[in-house]
This record gives structure tokens, C-alpha cells and sequence, in this order.
């Protein structure tokens, strides 16, 4: 099994953090996120700390509360033709943009459309509808073309690929190009001028902003800015960050390294929590374009060889408190969660390796993308690579950046041409509790999310499912896709695992949910 990685080793001598200012401590906030924000459009790509960074600029037309039920945001409410096929919708009163001009229906059917054209979800809600129309500025509608149950759910979407609402000039970037300018209309505003990617991310509080009345709940009621400036301080090195946390050099590390768990629970001034209760799946990815993981037999000879402890034990530690196994592309604590078992994946290298030659596997180069700048992931794919190099595989562990790892994931190339064949994520498990959330399950080829497997049967098994008003029928078609799914190795699910963020004594008002809400939050 791969040793704990060494990225403790480079800073354990580092006992300071980057100085900072305390003349302005009581109103601005000093945050450690997960990894550096190198892509700002929320919508173009699904990594995490962009999507988080997305909640902090934008604001959605729906939320969802800790029941993850769908609940009004920047609209006042709705009304539904009583055949259920025309939907309309009136904006909150005195929405505006970071820039000034007010919210209107034209901007947020563009962004939908933009949403529709690249989330999964979307896609689903895309294929059904006849026709977005605004009424005026503050009123829209949307005609479908047959009953689509899911309509809130869809618009209220939480954690990656949310739908997010721009000005129309920049909701009608093309959806295959990040757009650069963020302009939202959510609690803070984005400081492009101090945006230093690698090093800070600087946020202010958006005076223009009119909260809901209703008490905040994960991504949903009143937004509340309690602190006039947002730091994102970049600290790659865990030694550094926790030397800041500790010091009072920052207020939040959003995700410490499990290694300094122990270090942090004696820091009298630092408190500890899992905000998240439902946790984080690890999962491999392979690029299903290319040999050798266009062949599905050599797919599922590496799902043979995944032996999740290994995984877990890598990234998270020995202790078993906050990680448990889970053989299911659904999530533990989600409805249709069925861990398939050791049959499915046995983490046996014997049988893989067999499995691997009865394949054809012709000592094709696979090359897996990595980063050496996140925690989380990091060691899944060195996990990988030693595990595929002991069943007789040709492996090539390119490791760099997270952002480096994020633009090159888009490459459909040949691995000869800068193209990648694995890489290695985590999603929060809400994200991924149904077909119609779950990209892990959707077989949408090159419409679907990096590695583009295709299954035409993903494709009816969750349509069906979106469709059906049958509960006992839903769950049997979610297990078959499931099932589907880890059968052919779209994704392999490598355990699951929950955080304990970290964060000064002295703040408060922190919110239950997948990411690092920054309403409500105040210092004493």
C-alpha cells in the first residue's frame, strides 16, 4: 500500500504563515479553501472550490434546505398550469448586479439555457421543453413539451454544477469557453483587481444585496454578510496552514489535513466540526475515448484490482471514524444506496491481472492525472498507479497542480497529444443521490462529464426513472442503473468520507451543508 504522503514533509519545518494585517480583523474574514480557484466559471467546470466560489458571487433562483428540499431564493414564488406543462415564475423585487444593472428575466433564461447546455440535470429538463419566454423583466415562463416533476429540484440544484444566474451578455458565452468576467448578484462581490490565482481570492460584501426574511438553511433563506472582506489565502502546505490557524493568522481551514487532526483538537482557540454529516464519495475516473479504457474489459479488470482501504487508509488515515467503505455509485445516507459487494469489487491484483490479459491489454501507456496540491486527491492516484503497475499496466503518474489537472481534463486527445487516461475526484454525496443529480451514472458520451462514457441504456434507465411516479419503481430502476454503471466502470466509487473543518473559537453562526457557506458568519 502507497505510505502517507509526504506533503507534511516539505513544510514541517514552516512555523509561520504569511503575516497579515489585524487592524481590519473584526470585519473581514481569512479562509483556507480546499484547493486554488484557478477556473472562475461555475458552470463551465464542476470542480469544487469553484462552485464554492460561485456561492459566494452568485445567487440562485432556488435553494434548497437541509432536507434538500427546493425552496423560493431570487424568486418570489411560482404558478403551474394545472396540466403541469406551463411553469411561471416572478423575480424579488430590487435585485441587482455587482455592476449595477437590476436582475431581469432575460438574464436568467440565458442562464438556464447556459446550464442546460452542459449539467446533466439540465440536459433532462433541456430535452423537454418548448419554449422560455419572459413576460417582462420581473416575470418568465417555461413550456414544456410533457410533465417534468423535477422542475424546482433541477433549478434548486446544490454543490457542483449549480445553476448560478448571470448578466444575459455573459450567461451567452458559449458554454464550451469559462467565461472571466464574474458579475453576480449574490452576497459578495468578486475583487478581480487583488485575484491572484496560486496565492489569495479577495471577496467584499455586496451593500446592494436584499436577504430573505427567512432564517438561512444550507443553500437556501436569508444570505446574511456579516463580514465586509473575504481572504482566500492559498496554503498548498498543511504545515503552514495549520501554523496560521492556530496563530490567529487565519479564522477557517476548510479542510485540514487528517494527519493534523490530533495537532488541532489540543488547540485551545480552534474548534473542529463536520458540517457536512453525509460526507464526500471518492471516485477513479478513466477516459473512455482512448485505449486502454475504451475497452470495457480492461476497465473492469482495474475494477477488480480497487481495494477501497487502501484508498482510505492513503488519504484519510487509519482511523476509521470519519471514512467507511461503500461499493456503490450511490452515496451512503442517499436512497438508493446498496453497497454491491465484494463479488463486484474484491480488490483481489490476481484476479485483475488475469482479468487484464484476457482483455488483450497490449501494454497500452495510461497516463493518470494527479494532483500534488490536494489532500483529498492526491494520494487516490498514487494509490492507482502502484496498484495498476502490480496487475501489469504501463503507468505514467503525471502529477502536478489542481489547476493544471482541472484545465487538462478537458483535453479529448490521445495521451500522445497532452490527453490524460484516469483521474481521481470527490463529490459531496447530496450531489450524487439520484439519476437526475449523479453525473456518475450517465452514460451521455461526449455531452457528459470528463472521461465521456456513453450507455444509451443509462441514458433510458434514468430518463424512466425522472418520469416514473412509482417510488417502488424508482428504486428499482436507480439500482439498476447502479449497477450498470459500476458494472461497465464509468466510475469507481473508492470510499466514503466525511471532513472536519477547522476554524477560530471566536467565530460563529456556521451553517450545516456540503460547502463552506459564507453568510451568517460573525466574529464573537
Amino acid at each position: 500500500m502507497i505510505q502517507r504522503r509526504s506533503l507534511l514533509a516539505a513544510g514541517a519545518a514552516l512555523t509561520a504563515a504569511p503575516a497579515v494585517a489585524q487592524n481590519t480583523r473584526a470585519t473581514t474574514l481569512r479562509f483556507v479553501p480546499q484547493a486554488n480557484l484557478s477556473v472562475l466559471d461555475p458552470i463551465f467546470t464542476t470542480a469544487t472550490v469553484t462552485g464554492n466560489h460561485g456561492y459566494y458571487v452568485y445567487d440562485t433562483l432556488y435553494g434548497v434546505d437541509a432536507r434538500l428540499a427546493p425552496k423560493p431564493q431570487m424568486v418570489e414564488g411560482h404558478e403551474t398550469s394545472s396540466d403541469g406543462l406551463t411553469w411561471r415564475f416572478r423575480l424579488r423585487e430590487g435585485l441587482r448586479f455587482h455592476d449595477g444593472a437590476p436582475v431581469r428575466s432575460a438574464d436568467c433564461i440565458a442562464s438556464i439555457k447556459r446550464w442546460c447546455a452542459r449539467e446533466p440535470f439540465g440536459q433532462l429538463l433541456a430535452r423537454v421543453v418548448d419554449e422560455w419566454s419572459a413576460t417582462d423583466d420581473r416575470n418568465f415562463q417555461v413550456r414544456l413539451k410533457r410533465a417534468f416533476p423535477l422542475l424546482l429540484d433541477a433549478l434548486a440544484k446544490p454543490d457542483s454544477s449549480t445553476l448560478f444566474i448571470m448578466p444575459e451578455r455573459i450567461a451567452a458565452t458559449d458554454p464550451g469557453r469559462a467565461v472571466t468576467e464574474v458579475v453576480g448578484s449574490g452576497p459578495f462581490r468578486f475583487v478581480a483587481a487583488e485575484y491572484n490565482s496560486g496565492s489569495r481570492v479577495v471577496y467584499e460584501k455586496f451593500d446592494a444585496y436584499v436577504p430573505r426574511s427567512e432564517a438561512p438553511s444550507w443553500t437556501s433563506g436569508g444570505k446574511v454578510a456579516h463580514f465586509r472582506r473575504i481572504e482566500w489565502h492559498i496554503l498548498p502546505d498543511p504545515a503552514t496552514a495549520a501554523a496560521a490557524l492556530q496563530n490567529g493568522e487565519v479564522d477557517w481551514w476548510e479542510r485540514p489535513h487528517p494527519d493534523l487532526g490530533p495537532l488541532l483538537a489540543r488547540a485551545r482557540d480552534v474548534r473542529r466540526e463536520v458540517t457536512d454529516p453525509l460526507g464526500r464519495l471518492a471516485v477513479m475516473r478513466m477516459n473512455c475515448l482512448h485505449p486502454p479504457f475504451d475497452n470495457v474489459a480492461i476497465r473492469r479488470a482495474v475494477r477488480l484490482s480497487v481495494l477501497q482501504e487502501d484508498y482510505m487508509r492513503a488519504s484519510r488515515g487509519d482511523e476509521r471514524t470519519d471514512w467507511d467503505i461503500n461499493r456503490s455509485l450511490w452515496p451512503r445516507g442517499t436512497p438508493y444506496n446498496a453497497d454491491e459487494g465484494a463479488a463486484m469489487m474484491p480488490g483481489d491484483l490476481d484476479r485483475a491481472r488475469a482479468a487484464l490479459r484476457e482483455a488483450g491489454y497490449a501494454n497500452q501507456r495510461a497516463v493518470i492525472i494527479n494532483p500534488t496540491d490536494f489532500p483529498d486527491i492526491g494520494p487516490l492516484g498514487q494509490v492507482s498507479a502502484d496498484r495498476l503497475k502490480r496487475i501489469g499496466m504501463n503507468i505514467d503518474l503525471a502529477e502536478s497542480d489542481w489547476g493544471t489537472v482541472v484545465q487538462r481534463r478537458n483535453n479529448r486527445e490521445p495521451v500522445d497529444r497532452g490527453g490524460w487516461s484516469m483521474l481521481h475526484t470527490t463529490g459531496g454525496a447530496t450531489a450524487w443521490a439520484n439519476p437526475a443529480l449523479s453525473f456518475l451514472v450517465r452514460g451521455q458520451g461526449l455531452q457528459g462529464w470528463f472521461g465521456w462514457w456513453s450507455s444509451p441504456r443509462a441514458e433510458e434507465l434514468a430518463e424512466a426513472w425522472l418520469f416514473s411516479t412509482d417510488p417502488e419503481r424508482q428504486k428499482a430502476l436507480a439500482g439498476e442503473l447502479g449497477r450498470h454503471a459500476l458494472e461497465d466502470a464509468a466510475f469507481l466509487p473508492l470510499g466514503q468520507f466525511r471532513i472536519r473543518t477547522a476554524f477560530r473559537r471566536d467565530l460563529t453562526g456556521m451553517l450545516e451543508g456540503s460547502s463552506p457557506y459564507p453568510w451568517n458568519l460573525r466574529r464573537g
